[in-house]
C-alpha cells in the first residue's frame, strides 16, 4: 500500500476554525494518483469533520498540487480552541500516513 508521504509533500495552515491544508505532489505522476484517489470526503473523513460540514478540494495541476478546506476541524480557531495546535501546524502529518490504493 502507498501512503502520502511517498507521494507528496504536505503543508497546513488555518482561517479562523478552518484547517487548510495543501498537498504538494513530488511529480506529475504522483499528482495524477492523488487527484484520483484524495477527494475531499477522503480527507474530511480522515480528520473527522462533522456531518454537517462540506469540506472541498481545489485543484492546481500546473504545480501538482491540491488544497483542502476543512471547516470546523480547529475547535473554534486559535482563540476559541483549547487544543495545543489552535492554529493547526501540526496536523498535516495527520494525512501523510494516508494509505491510498496503488
Amino acid at each position: 500500500m502507498t501512503v502520502i508521504d511517498d507521494l507528496a509533500d504536505v503543508r497546513t495552515g488555518d482561517k479562523g476554525d478552518t484547517l487548510i491544508v495543501a498537498v504538494v505532489a513530488r511529480d506529475t505522476a504522483a499528482y495524477r494518483v492523488l487527484e484520483s484517489h484524495l477527494s475531499a470526503e477522503v480527507v474530511g473523513r480522515r480528520y473527522a469533520m462533522a456531518d454537517d460540514k462540506v469540506p472541498t478540494r481545489t485543484l492546481m495541476p500546473n504545480v501538482n498540487a491540491m488544497v483542502f478546506n476543512l471547516p470546523g476541524v480547529l475547535g473554534g480557531g486559535v482563540t476559541g480552541s483549547p487544543v495545543l495546535d489552535g492554529h493547526g501546524k501540526c496536523m498535516g502529518y495527520h494525512l501523510l500516513d494516508l494509505e491510498i490504493p496503488d
